[in-house]
């Protein structure tokens, strides 16, 4: 998968809007699974990889015991603040870090758990591979990838819906990225070549994501992702059209008011 700079700028007012839309639509009830997931491993020191604005950081804070260490890292410096501000059930510590990278001791962590981040990462197999190094011995990676863009109704939506008003270079953002990493084989080759030996559990969760209106669906969409920044790549005055266009493409199919579509992820547990 070829993923354009453009894919991992959460800049401007990307996190407050990402924040505010795209966190309870799509984000909550997964965080919840994930860390009632990492609870069930009754961990002592906890990282988490990129921690976006903190939805599985919050959770993580008020599932867990007080006496559990967690660390949220990103590479998003504009992410991480925006996480730190909302705040937490109780302290936790933020460090922008380079999951390519990560700037901790040899197996130094019970658990790493990942919330929609792998999507993204450069050499998925490198930063795998950096999580089992600071994995202690017996410890877990837990993470989870969105699945195919076909069986999340309103990414799919927004997407096509883009292609009505740029025909000719349709953004493709929300295919390319958050749901271009959705095969188990690949994902449990990746975790092979970073060295975990035994073979990872995938499982499939599908949800719900309500919203009152297409409109917030079609701003948390356009406006909270990269997505904004591609569709301004090709015309910055056409982002209002562009999220009309997504909020009539998910009224046409959903109804006016109060909209409830399918989000399909994919969930991995593999131990060091």
């Amino acid at each position: 998968m070829v993923t354009s700079g453009i894919d991992t700028v959460f800049a401007g007012s990307i996190p407050q809007l990402y924040q505010r839309y795209l966190v309870p639509l799509i984000f909550e009830s997964y965080a919840s699974d994930l860390a009632a997931r990492v609870a069930s491993r009754s961990p002592s020191r906890v990282l988490e990889m990129a921690a976006g604005t903190g939805v599985v950081t919050r959770r993580l804070a008020s599932t867990l015991p007080t006496n559990v260490q967690i660390i949220a890292t990103d590479l998003n410096r504009a992410m991480l603040d925006h996480a730190a501000a909302v705040g937490t059930a109780r302290p936790v510590e933020w460090q922008q870090a380079d999951a390519m990278q990560l700037p901790f001791a040899d197996e130094s962590f019970d658990a790493v758990v990942c919330q929609f981040g792998a999507m993204f990462f450069p050499d998925k197999s490198k930063a795998f591979a950096e999580a089992r190094r600071v994995l202690r011995d017996g410890g877990t990676f837990l993470f989870n990838v969105w699945d195919r863009i076909e069986d999340n109704e309103f990414a799919d939506d927004v997407t096509r819906s883009l292609a009505t008003i740029f025909p000719d270079d349709p953004p493709r953002f929300l295919a390319r990225s958050p749901h271009g990493y959705h095969d188990p084989s690949v994902v449990a080759r990746d975790l092979a070549a970073a060295g975990f030996g035994p073979s990872p559990q995938i499982v499939t969760l599908t949800e719900r994501s309500r919203a009152a209106s297409p409109k917030v669906v079609a701003v948390a969409y356009c406006q909270g992702t990269p997505l904004r920044s591609e569709i301004e790549a090709r015309d910055a005055s056409r982002l209002v059209e562009a999220t009309e266009a997504a909020a009539s493409a998910i009224e046409k199919r959903f109804g006016p008011d109060s909209v409830d579509g399918k989000i399909q992820a994919l969930v991995v547990a593999v131990d060091r």
